[in-house]
């Protein structure tokens, strides 16, 4: 579903992904490992066409979406539901109204039938009982699955991509939030999860890549993961040994 061939990016003068090429079905469950600014959000993001390359292909679905314009990107981005780092609800909705936004905004729905898909919606990620609270009044681990619900609003997406879904949540909580990613996983669909938190990529995803200086160094799964001999790569899963 997703393929990167010799995609080099930049911003400005600095190079962050240097000739990176590879293909990811929509059932693989990835998680893309690396430290900041290594480039990970940068590959959802080209993902999605919110940036572009500065040369190479991206391929969605069999189609190349570098030179897509943003009316055609929008179709793209509906086969994907999206959860970055800072969660990006809006602070002046309750938890009901975000995850209604999208519905409103995006599909003809009656008021009825929206109230009814965001509670299902609110259901499944487990927060129904906090849909009158404000933002301001969640913890980490709920606002992290408001952002999920209000992802799942926007589409019916076939693949789910996460930016750093757990990072800045307690154990309990990051493990919750991993239980929830598997779970929406269970019909069979695939994930992109990227974070430098290895024990998290663990409990998700059964398929590893690494980045380092803007270029994939390892691609493989758990098991040649745990047993790598790449000086960084063994760095970033001391963490297990603890």
């Amino acid at each position: 579903m997703i393929v990167f061939d010799k995609v080099w990016f930049s911003y400005n003068t600095q190079q962050v992904l240097k000739d990176v090429s590879f293909s990811i079905n929509e059932n693989e469950r990835v998680a893309i490992l690396g430290g900041s600014g290594e480039g990970k959000t940068t590959i959802l993001k080209l993902i999605l066409g919110i940036v572009r390359p500065d040369s190479g292909e991206i391929v969605i679905d069999g189609e190349n979406i570098t030179s897509k314009t943003e009316e055609d990107l929008r179709e793209v981005r509906m086969k994907f539901s999206i959860v970055f780092q800072e969660g990006a609800l809006f602070d002046s909705l309750n938890v009901k109204e975000n995850v209604a936004f999208c519905l409103r905004e995006y599909s003809k729905l009656s008021e009825d039938e929206i109230d009814r898909k965001v509670r299902e919606i609110l259901r499944i990620v487990d927060v129904e009982h906090a849909m009158e609270l404000m933002t301001d009044e969640l913890s980490g681990g709920m606002h992290r699955r408001v952002a999920i619900a209000r992802s799942l609003a926007a589409s019916e997406p076939r693949m789910f991509l996460y930016d750093e879904a757990t990072t800045g949540l307690d154990p309990i909580n990051a493990d919750n939030i991993c239980r929830l990613i598997l779970d929406l996983c269970k019909n069979g669909k695939g994930l992109v999860i990227v974070t430098h938190k290895v024990l998290d990529a663990i409990k998700v995803a059964n398929r590893f890549m690494f980045l380092k200086e803007g270029m994939i160094i390892f691609d493989g799964d758990r098991d040649k993961l745990l047993h790598s001999t790449v000086s960084e790569i063994q760095m970033f899963i001391s963490e297990l040994n603890i």
